[in-house]
């Protein structure tokens, strides 16, 4: 879990990445899932993108995703969504420095 001074600094990270995943018509299906937790498992804070035409996930469809990926939800911007989760993976660059 993140505190909030966490949460602004990787809000603040977030604002200069691309998204690296992008959810359409099909929501969040196993497939996106997979993704999502291969790119957390890669860079740790990763950006969503969902398309127009999907309808935007709740925040209780947000938490229940966090809890499966074992992330942290660090903000919605719009359609876009910032997650967060610590990987233990060599050679990944940690965002957060007292991890």
């Amino acid at each position: 879990m993140i505190d909030k001074k966490q949460r602004i600094e990787l809000r603040s990270m977030a604002s200069t990445i691309k998204p690296s995943v992008y959810v359409g018509k099909d929501g969040f299906s196993e497939n996106v899932i997979k993704e999502i937790d291969n790119s957390l498992l890669a860079h740790e804070l990763i950006k969503i993108s969902m398309q127009e035409d999907t309808p935007a996930p709740t925040k209780e469809e947000l938490a229940s995703l966090a809890v499966q990926l074992g992330a942290d939800v660090v903000t919605t911007i719009g359609r876009k969504i910032i997650l967060y989760r610590y990987s233990a993976k060599k050679g990944v660059k940690h965002v957060l420095k007292n991890n």
